[in-house]
């Protein structure tokens, strides 16, 4: 099998070149961050970015410089959580593209802020009869890019808030062999168990460190008097982390303020003392312990 060093004359492009050029850029960018952290769901619509969104509020309460990188190309919303929109004026410098900058100076890069409109949707080609192959091929690059390209400056903490599913933590491990780990999130619906198992089992057997298992809407918690109720039926979300031998680090009470929040104001810096504020730093809590171990 030819590698591209085989590859007799290249018409003037310098495939290899290029290459080579960009695995250096990135290599330089990734090497000022400490920790990247990629969050994950097996499906979508158990709140995966509400949650990295707060998450990362958290760290930067605690006086860390944090930055998200949003890889869910097709579907994204960090810059909307954050408030950043299409409508922000991205710099271009000689040392590359300034990411958006959010609430509590999060850096920000996502697809939202790279099209025209707020209901623009992300197209890479106009071809019907475009391969799924082919697609695929686009979004990794684009990842690529957008990892290797953002100015992220140095940052205590990179957020990688993935797409629903599995299929792309075999791209981001091998833009970023040095992850620091992923961790899950899923309800306590039977739905959504049955299909984060299937990312769990993905990341074990492809060795990727997994910090935890997140139980987002656990419970239901009253906004005037703070008492809990049972939001969703099935099992235990704990037996499900003990069956997989995963920690459970984090069990996030449904408060409806999460939803009400305004764009780029954060649950989490408004009410940090809620229930659900103090739910969200616990699991920071244990991210924290497992990546400066």
């Amino acid at each position: 099998m030819k590698t591209y060093e085989d590859l007799e004359g290249d018409g003037g492009s310098d495939i290899v070149g290029q290459v080579v050029q960009l695995g250096a850029k990135l290599r330089a960018r990734l090497d000022k961050i400490k920790y990247k952290v990629a969050l994950m769901s097996g499906k979508g619509g158990v709140g995966k970015s509400s949650i990295t969104a707060n998450i990362a509020s958290c760290l930067a309460d605690r006086g860390n410089k944090v930055g998200i990188l949003d890889a869910d190309l097709n579907g994204p919303s960090i810059g909307h959580l954050l408030g950043v929109g299409n409508d922000v004026q991205l710099e271009m410098r000689d040392n590359g593209l300034e990411p958006g900058i959010g609430h509590q100076g999060i850096r920000i890069m996502s697809m939202d802020m790279l099209v025209k409109t707020a209901d623009t949707p992300v197209m890479w080609t106009e071809e019907a009869d475009a391969t799924a192959v082919w697609v695929s091929t686009m979004e990794s690059t684009a990842i690529r890019e957008l990892l290797a390209d953002t100015n992220w400056g140095e940052l205590d903490y990179l957020l990688i808030d993935m797409p629903p599913g599995s299929d792309r933590i075999d791209n981001i491990r091998s833009l970023i062999p040095e992850l620091a780990g992923v961790v899950e999130i899923t309800i306590p619906s039977p739905l959504s168990q049955h299909i984060v198992t299937k990312s769990i089992t993905k990341n074990n057997k492809m060795g990727v460190p997994i910090i935890g298992l997140i139980e987002n809407m656990a419970t239901y918690v009253c906004p005037h008097c703070d008492k809990e109720g049972k939001l969703f039926d099935g099992e235990d979300v704990h037996k499900l982390s003990e069956r997989k031998d995963i920690p459970y680090i984090g069990k996030i009470p449904f408060d409806t303020r999460v939803s009400r929040s305004q764009s780029g104001n954060l649950f989490y810096s408004e009410f940090k003392d809620s229930v659900t504020g103090k739910a969200i730093a616990e699991a920071v809590d244990n991210i924290q312990k497992f990546t400066t171990k």
